[in-house]
Order: C-alpha cells, then sequence, then structure tokens
C-alpha cells in the first residue's frame, strides 16, 4: 500500500497495519454502536522527507466534534505541565510591549488560562466547541475553528502577528500540517516562535508504543522530518528538546528562518536519530513485528488468567485503549469495564470492542485480581493514587516495552 507524502509529495510506504479500526476517541453510548466509522490503521513512511503518517486520512470534522472527550486538565501532571509551559513563555517571549500568544488546540483552555491571568493578550484555536466553553469559562478568548493558512491570516489582520505559537498533542493530528505550517510562517512576528510538543518517533519505537497509533495521529514526528518540513516553508527548526510527558515526546521549536541561532541539541539529535535508524523503513517493520509479539502475549495472558477465574478490569480509556483493544481482540468478554476519571466518557464504550467506561468509584468499590493499564504513561501518578489496590493484593498489567505484570 503506498500514498502520496502530505507534506513533500514523496511516496509513502506502508509498514505497520494493525487492521481495521473505529476512531480512537468515539466512545459510542450504549446502542449508538450499530453505525460505527471504521477504517484501515496502516502507518509508513515517506521514501523523501522520513515523514512518518497514516496512509487513511479521516477527515477532521469527523475526527473533532462539539462532544469531543479529551480534556488536558484532566491529569495533575498535566496541569503542572502547561503552568509550567506558560510561565516560561511568560519569562521569555511574553516580555516586550504589548505581546501575543495563540495555541492551535488550545482544549480546556489549561495553558492559556494561566497567560490569560497575566493579562496577556492571546487567542486559543479550538474546534471542538465543548471544550472550548470550558476555556471561556477559564477567561481565555476562544476563536471556535480548525487552524490554517487562512485561519492565519484572518488572525494577523485582526491581531497583528504572534510572538509565541503553542500546540501541545495537536500539530500532529492536523492533516493538512502544510497548511499550518504555511499559516504559522505567516502569522509569527519576525522574532517569534512556534513551538509544539507531539509523542516522538524515537521513543515510540523504542518502547514498541503501538497504542499511539490512531485515527487522529496523522504523523508520528522526528527531529529529521520536522527539520525537513519546516525548510519546505521558509521556517526553520532552532530546538528540540526530549520530554517523558506521554511516555516520551519531543519539544520542537520553529522560527522564521535565519532569525534565531540553532541549538545544538538539534544536530545531536539528528546523529542519534540516524544511529537508531528512525529514517529507514526497515526499523518500521522490525516495529511492526514487535507489535504482534505484544499483542499476541498481551492477548495469551488475559485468556489465560480469565481461564483461571481471575477477575480483570482496565483501568484509564484513552484513546490508545481502541487500538490495543481492537488489535488484540479483547473485549467485555475477557475485561468487563473500564474506569476512567473523564465525565464525559463514563456511561459510554470502547470504540469496535464495546467494553463499558465506568467513574473510578467503580474500581475502588469492588476492586479486581487484575488492572490492565491502559493509561500506562500515567502509571505513576495512577499506581500511587491505587496503593490499597495493591496492598490487598492487586496486580498491574502493562504492555510497553513488553508485557508483564507488576
Amino acid at each position: 500500500m503506498h500514498n502520496p507524502c502530505r507534506i513533500c509529495g514523496g511516496t509513502v510506504k506502508g509498514s505497520i497495519d494493525l487492521g481495521r479500526h473505529p476512531r480512537g476517541n468515539a466512545f459510542p453510548r450504549p446502542g449508538e454502536t450499530a453505525d460505527e466509522f471504521f477504517y484501515r490503521l496502516v502507518v509508513g513512511m515517506c521514501d523523501v522527507c522520513t515523514m512518518v503518517q497514516l496512509l487513511e486520512d479521516i477527515p477532521q470534522e469527523v475526527r473533532y466534534h462539539d462532544e469531543y472527550p479529551y480534556h488536558a486538565s484532566g491529569s495533575a501532571i498535566h496541569r503542572r505541565h502547561f503552568e509550567e509551559i506558560a510561565q516560561g513563555f511568560l519569562d521569555t517571549e511574553l516580555t516586550g510591549p504589548d505581546p501575543f500568544a495563540v495555541e492551535i488546540g488550545s482544549n480546556d483552555g489549561v495553558m492559556l488560562a494561566r497567560i490569560a491571568r497575566a493579562g496577556v493578550r492571546h487567542l486559543g484555536v479550538e474546534p471542538s466547541r465543548q471544550v472550548a466553553e470550558m476555556s471561556r469559562a477559564k477567561g481565555v478568548r476562544v476563536l471556535p475553528e480548525f487552524f490554517d493558512e487562512g485561519t492565519a491570516e484572518r488572525i494577523r489582520a485582526e491581531h497583528g502577528p504572534a510572538d509565541v505559537m503553542f500546540g501541545a498533542n495537536v500539530i500532529a493530528h492536523i492533516s493538512h500540517l502544510a497548511s499550518v505550517l504555511r499559516g504559522a510562517a505567516l502569522l509569527l512576528a519576525r522574532t517569534g516562535v512556534f513551538v509544539f510538543e507531539e509523542p516522538y518517533l524515537g521513543s515510540v519505537v523504542e518502547k514498541t508504543a503501538f497504542d499511539i497509533l490512531y485515527d487522529e495521529h496523522s504523523f508520528v514526528f522526528s527531529v529529521r522530518a520536522i527539520q525537513a518540513a519546516a525548510e519546505r516553508f521558509g521556517l526553520e527548526l532552532v530546538d528540540a528538546r526530549p520530554m517523558e510527558i506521554h511516555g516520551g515526546s519531543m519539544r520542537y521549536t520553529l522560527a522564521p528562518a535565519g532569525a534565531r541561532p540553532v541549538s545544538p541539541r538539534v544536530g545531536e539529535l539528528l546523529e542519534k536519530e540516524a544511529a537508531q535508524g528512525l529514517g529507514e523503513h526497515a526499523t518500521l517493520e522490525e516495529f511492526a513485528r514487535r507489535a504482534r509479539t505484544v499483542r499476541d502475549d498481551l492477548t495469551a495472558l488475559v485468556r489465560d488468567l480469565h481461564a483461571q477465574g481471575k477477575r480483570i478490569v482496565g483501568y484509564g480509556a484513552p484513546a490508545k485503549i481502541t487500538t490495543v483493544t481492537n488489535y488484540c481482540g479483547i473485549g467485555p468478554d475477557l475485561i468487563p469495564f473500564v474506569c476512567d476519571s473523564t465525565p464525559s466518557k463514563q456511561g459510554r464504550l470502547v470504540a469496535g470492542t464495546h467494553i463499558p467506561v465506568r467513574a473510578p468509584e467503580a474500581f475502588s468499590a469492588d476492586h479486581p485480581d487484575y488492572a490492565l493499564l491502559f493509561a500506562w504513561n500515567h502509571a505513576e501518578e495512577i499506581m500511587a493514587k491505587e496503593r490499597e489496590f495493591a496492598e490487598r493484593g492487586g496486580r498491574w498489567i502493562l504492555y510497553v516495552p513488553d508485557v508483564h505484570i507488576v
């Protein structure tokens, strides 16, 4: 299976095929599963710019609807993380006269609320109206649209150039990335920066984190691919900083070409990526082989424990639960429910496999023998909160980087 690259027009060869999948964040209500949307989850790499991307694109209007269930402030770790980012911008990039900050995919306003409290001009661009309203309740100014070149042109005309553009776990979600980069080049002030954080291909490959692959992740970025993409649109990658959040992310900083010095980290990371083989199709093919091993091992473990009469429930219902349960064929016959703290997901079902999602109280009211941790990137926070489960003899099942019991 081959497709043209969305960035440079090169050929994208499908190297990872996880089969037929529903949308990661669909979470249908009981009784509303008859018309679920499915697509072929195939991921490949461009043979020119090395950008890793989905071969089948799902329209953004289908993915990001008014009841979009993800809330960025749902995790204490995430709240602290975004507060620190906002304060960092206030201390460095937003210190001039009348500065202006724009966040793409501002979600529930967890980052921009700090900037709003500081009295700095700002604008969140958020197409999902439910979370946009949550932003407004925090005093954040929101434009309820998708960001592209046309949006950038209108924002600049009304508000002037942006000193800071920011996006967290959203830029890799946008299939029209070329238009986003053209928009950034248009909207940024000459001394401005475009900073974004996304799951990092190097970490995904190293940890066999195949569950990061779902419909919303149109791309999985590497430093090499972002550098090449930026150059096509008059921008320059001036810094890249590895981060632990989301199980291994990278914070990229773009600026107008020639406007800022390039950090030595960029070159160091490019050398590391070359050694890891991140620009080679063979690396993705080996990743796909390891993902099949994890699938087979996890399915065998869950079925074996179930046959022994052990009770297993799921913990955490991030979008990646859809990839894992559908790829592994794990349904409510093996896991009767999964608990999650997001109210908008409770009472709904995991798309495709139809595992019910319940509130966290369902977990603590009757502790199971085993908990399959789908929100593995929050393992430390979750295990600390659920200490009583372990004290009563409960065990955690994890599948990253391989299947193991804690």
